[in-house]
């Protein structure tokens, strides 16, 4: 846990440079907590982490009861509170907490969990409370939490949505309060959000390194001077810390009294409306904003470029229809909306065209109000930050391409691309196609149990999920199963010679649980891009439902690589990420064309996973080849074909074959590649959840139907 009493002085939030959004986002936290945090999005080393922990210096103390673990507040302490009922007696004054969220820790760590030492030796039943309950009336900051596993995510989001903690566990039961400003950040090259979290997020920020020689420079400087003597440093920005301390107070008491107009409310409405946006969260989220916004500015009524600035915080991450969107507003179409929805109401005084506010907002004054430069930040020109994603990571929309909805197979009388034609540019290679419209998949598993990270697909042993049993610990005690270790220690207390309430419990009688839960894997798609497979509509086809089976790796927390075979060769298109929208845009500007050298794209692959293995042992692969199951090119490319295969079933790769042969003619060459690997072979219409032409098949039970 961090909180404010760090011994060396945090970074001072007014010494940040630039990222405008950014500080101004924290800072309507600050004045109005009900509007639900900020989720930063961005590139590493772009000082994420910095200024989310210098915002705990800024936060109102905030007084507690003496002795309650549950941060009660003196005015209105928690009925419920597991260490009330409370009597008014000493109340303590204590800086506003900043609680961290490892992204490794445990369920327990979380919510807390039943005492044991206490239960053990005194016979009692004691709560330990967790970091849900340490960050109460605080910050709890999560950094990586894209990277958080489903069991703490599931349980974040329901103390978000409840604003208290429930603890059902070894004969505990315990509810207490757990309000918290949640403030996470992330690089989304390392894997996105689940939509749930995503949405409890108020505000979301994308934030970039400037490019700008002079400002990268002061940011250097500043780092350097802060490294040097951070007490030192922090006393030089002492006097602009508590300008913008002092200006958080007055906002705060001002936020009660700013009006939210009709005008403002129809504005705020029509935006959300206008993009689409699922629910009514976002609604709640802008108006809880725009008040903020005004208050932070000095005045007591929300006017139309508080919506505006609201929407461009609120809205982004909101708008995204499937994983592969980039987030992001379109500012014509806002500005728009917001005209249409406003032009007959009046929004307030436009006699004064500069009153005081926060950095690209009403006003021209940086966040902090330490004077016209915003505290010594360089100022910042423009609207909000631009999306950092490269173009590459970002798709065209579904109604630009050019493919069909559903993926099909190519009519009968279309020809293929012939595979003479050499690879790179010459007149066999096909521009890339676009990808038909993603699908709902069929599970694919990796048979037997794993024991990976935590993820949605596979069997596996793992810290969280259903207890299956107890075993004794191997090495360090992980989760102890309670019931098991009472039954080995009880038939030999009177043999201790117990006495009194406690057990007499010993190293050899402690059990741990045995659980078992799904694992992520990794999932390499090996492509073939060849001139057989170059038939636009079956390409399209192809690329949907790898887009498909790309979607069904990110909501099943896989990591995913990008193998294709094409020409004289293959290509790593993709190194194993958990960036599944990285994966997406190299599949769109898949070109096809020139022979199919099935070998290669089976010899990189098997190369790919031995270096993986290498890094992760304990994270299971799952092959996808994406074929017609042709082989051409070079001496004896069957042969060749089916001796990488068996390479990779000899290793105990588990294969799954995407069959895309199409036509009245089959040869069924994919089936064959299939029985080499070791694996099953599926159809594309069979590769559709939703498909009647097969039952549910899985590699487990194709592995056993072999």
């Amino acid at each position: 846990m961090t909180t404010a009493h760090n011994t060396t002085p945090q970074y001072p939030f007014t010494a940040v440079v630039g990222m405008a959004d950014l500080r101004l986002a924290l800072l309507l936290n600050a004045v109005s907590p009900a509007v639900g945090g900020v989720l930063v999005r961005g590139e590493k080393g772009t000082a994420k982490s910095t200024a989310v922990r210098a915002l705990s210096a800024l936060m109102p103390a905030v007084d507690v009861i003496g002795g309650c673990r549950f941060a009660c507040a003196p005015a209105a302490p928690d009925p419920g509170c597991p260490d009330g009922p409370h009597e008014m007696g000493a109340v303590e004054e204590r800086p506003t907490r900043m609680v961290e969220l490892p992204v490794g820790a445990s369920e327990d760590r979380l919510v807390g969990a039943l005492d044991i030492e206490r239960a053990l030796s005194e016979g009692v039943k004691a709560f330990e409370p967790g970091l849900l309950a340490d960050a109460h009336r605080g910050i709890l900051y999560v950094d990586e939490v894209n990277l958080l596993h489903d069991h703490l995510v599931d349980l974040l989001l329901d103390a978000a949505a409840m604003g208290a903690s429930y603890v059902e566990r070894e004969g505990v039961s315990v509810r207490h309060a757990a309000r918290f400003l949640l403030v996470g950040t992330m690089n989304p090259e390392e894997g996105e959000l689940r939509p749930q979290l995503l949405d409890r997020f108020g505000l979301t920020v994308e934030v970039a390194a400037s490019r700008e020689p002079d400002q990268r420079v002061e940011v250097v400087r500043r780092r350097l001077a802060y490294d040097a003597d951070p007490a030192g440093f922090a006393a030089r920005w002492a006097a602009e810390e508590d300008a913008l301390r002092g200006r958080i107070a007055a906002a705060r008491e001002l936020l009660p009294r700013v009006t939210l107009g009709d005008a403002a409310l129809r504005q705020i409405a029509a935006t959300c409306a206008a993009f689409e946006v699922d629910g009514m969260r976002a609604d709640i989220v802008m108006a809880r904003t725009a008040t903020a916004l005004a208050a932070w500015a000095g005045r007591t009524e929300v006017l139309e470029e508080d919506v505006r600035q609201a929407a461009l915080l609120a809205l982004p991450h909101r708008r995204r229809r499937n994983p592969f969107d980039a987030p992001g507003l379109d500012e014509d179409k806002l500005d728009q909306t917001l005209e249409e929805f406003g032009a007959d109401e009046d929004t307030g005084d436009d006699d004064d065209p500069e009153p005081d506010g926060p950095d690209g907002g009403p006003g021209g004054e940086g966040p902090d109000g330490g004077g016209p430069d915003g505290g010594g930040q360089p100022p910042q020109e423009g609207g909000p930050q631009e999306s950092p994603l490269p173009p590459e990571a970002e798709l065209p929309h579904q109604q630009d391409r050019e493919a069909p909805r559903t993926p099909q197979a190519p009519e009968q009388g279309e020809q293929p691309e012939p595979e003479s034609a050499p690879q790179g540019g010459a007149a066999g290679e096909k521009a890339a196609v676009g990808a038909g419209e993603p699908f709902r998949t069929k599970r694919l598993d990796v048979p037997g149990l794993g024991e990976g990270a935590d993820g949605r697909r596979s069997r596996a042993r793992t810290a969280h999920g259903r207890t299956t049993g107890a075993r004794r610990p191997q090495g360090a005690l992980g989760k102890l199963h309670l019931s098991a270790t009472v039954q080995a220690a009880a038939p030999h207390q009177r043999a201790r010679g117990r006495s009194g309430q406690g057990l007499v419990v010993r190293r050899d009688d402690l059990r741990e649980a045995v659980r078992e839960g799904r694992e992520g894997n990794l999932v390499l798609f090996v492509v073939d891009a060849s001139g057989s497979m170059a038939a636009r509509k079956r390409m399209s086809a192809v690329k949907g439902a790898v887009l498909s089976l790309l979607l069904d790796a990110y909501q099943r927390r896989d990591k995913i690589g990008l193998i294709t075979f094409r020409g004289n060769g293959a290509e790593l298109a993709l190194p194993p990420t958990s960036s599944v929208e990285a994966g997406a845009a190299r599949l769109e500007q898949l070109p096809t064309g020139g022979r199919t050298p099935l070998s290669e794209g089976l010899l990189r692959a098997h190369e790919v996973l031995r270096v993986e293995r290498m890094r992760d042992a304990s994270r299971r692969p799952l092959l996808v080849v994406v074929t017609d199951g042709r082989a051409t090119g070079g001496p004896e490319p069957v042969v060749r074909a089916n001796r990488a295969a068996r390479l990779l079933a000899g290793e105990g790769t588990a294969s799954v074959v995407v069959d895309c042969e199409a036509g009245p003619v089959r040869l069924g060459l994919a089936g064959e590649l299939a029985r080499e690997l070791q694996g099953t072979a599926i159809t594309l219409d069979e590769l559709r959840a939703d498909s009647v032409s097969a039952l549910v098949r899985t590699v487990q039970g194709n592995r056993k139907a072999a």
